[in-house]
């Protein structure tokens, strides 16, 4: 069930990422075409107002289609529709002209081509698939080629759109840590808030509401219950706790070692803090955490840092173990993710939104589009890198898989 509500959460993420594209781009009058809760194929789906609303067969995370994201070119017409001027040899002329109108700019006569076109595809018998494939493309093609195109789109807007995700995502992660900070954030108690299932402590009998007098014998404050349980080394210790209205003897229960850290599993619930204040804290860890991943990226191009990298599965494996430790622990899990998510996806490489920023930034200056092509030849030394990103995440947490 953990491992559930984690690969749950990281979709969720996702989802949230996705929808801050989609409601910018719509707001900015880039209408986006779809719009999934999960990835497509939909497995059902229904339009609304010119958008395409789906469920996507694999569900996790969401899927959002903005028009028209290159400047369309006589090589958009090469692949999908070449099938259907297999089947159909007559419409190899036609699709030559489109070819023509599209390597010479001429988008009036390319729109009349891919009409005249998408009305000869309809009348001639092919198969499923090259019906599909064609009608793909001249969608696409019409898309790149319409008023709402991201490519015509003021810089400004364009560079809004994709930053939209990653900021949607760093607005979950303060909103998350608001709430934590806000419910049980504040100064720490001696009462036990949440108890990780199949810990020491839970086998001791430990439960949530108890709160903790003694260990070993000896009074504890807040404070000096970690450290009690630190000094112990693992070795047995009796734990007092005041249960409804009367004292109960735990144990003796043996810490385990965590991360080099000696524990039993559970959290001591905090005061919550005023809003503000929990507001500020959220701000101050943001900062904080974004600092630290930003000087661990850094640090790979000197060769350190290789150790702090985590693939999706470390990230699912790790969210899961946070579902056990109980709620706030999973949330502030769910809430540095999605702020790693953030950060990762504004590296000015494509296909990432920070490569998508820089080429918006780029064709700002230079007055003028960048090719598919070139597009295409830039995004392969982007995917490579973060392959090789995932493969050495990848290496890092075989070892830890249990």
């Amino acid at each position: 069930m953990s491992f559930f509500v984690a690969v749950v959460g990281l979709g969720l993420l996702v989802l949230v990422h996705e929808l801050g594209h989609f409601l910018v781009s719509l707001a900015l009058g880039m209408r986006p075409r779809k719009f999934y809760i999960g990835f497509p194929p939909a497995v059902a789906k229904t339009t609304r107002r010119g958008i395409e609303y789906g469920i996507g067969a694999i569900p996790l995370g969401g899927f959002v289609k903005i028009p028209g994201m290159h400047r369309p070119a006589s090589g958009d017409v090469d692949g999908r529709l070449a099938r259907s001027a297999v089947e159909a040899p007559d419409l190899a002329g036609p699709i030559e002209r489109l070819r023509w109108a599209l390597g010479m700019d001429d988008h009036d006569a390319a729109r009349t081509a891919s009409a005249s076109l998408r009305a000869l595809i309809a009348e001639r018998n092919l198969s499923e698939g090259a019906r599909s494939s064609a009608e793909k493309a001249l969608d696409d093609i019409d898309d790149a080629l319409g008023p709402d195109a991201y490519w015509r789109a003021p810089t400004w807007k364009r560079v809004s759109a994709i930053v939209a995700g990653p900021a949607a995502n760093m607005l979950l992660t303060i909103v998350l840590l608001i709430a934590l900070f806000a419910s049980s954030g504040g100064k720490a108690t001696t009462k036990v808030a949440e108890v990780a299932s199949s810990s020491p402590a839970a086998k001791a009998g430990l439960r949530a509401g108890d709160r903790i007098l003694e260990i070993g014998g000896i009074p504890v404050t807040p404070k000096d219950i970690p450290r009690r349980i630190e000094k112990s080394k693992g070795r047995p210790l009796v734990i007092t706790v005041f249960r409804d209205g009367n004292r109960v003897l735990l144990g003796p229960v043996a810490p385990k070692l965590s991360s080099g850290v000696y524990r039993l599993g559970f959290a001591l619930r905090g005061e919550g803090l005023p809003l503000p204040q929990a507001t500020t804290a959220a701000l101050r860890v943001t900062g904080e955490v974004t600092r630290d991943i930003v000087a661990t990226i850094g640090h790979l191009t000197t060769g350190k840092g290789r150790d702090q990298i985590s693939s999706p599965v470390g990230i699912v494996q790790g969210s899961s173990q946070a579902v056990k430790e109980g709620t706030d622990s999973y949330l502030s899990v769910l809430a540095l993710i999605s702020l790693s998510i953030a950060l990762l996806n504004l590296l000015p490489l494509l296909p990432l939104d920070g490569g998508h920023i820089a080429f918006a930034v780029v064709e700002g200056i230079r007055g003028r589009a960048l090719t598919r092509e070139f597009y295409e030849r830039v995004s392969v030394v982007g995917i490579a890198l973060v392959v090789l990103l995932f493969v050495i995440g990848l290496s890092n947490d075989i070892p830890n898989i249990s």
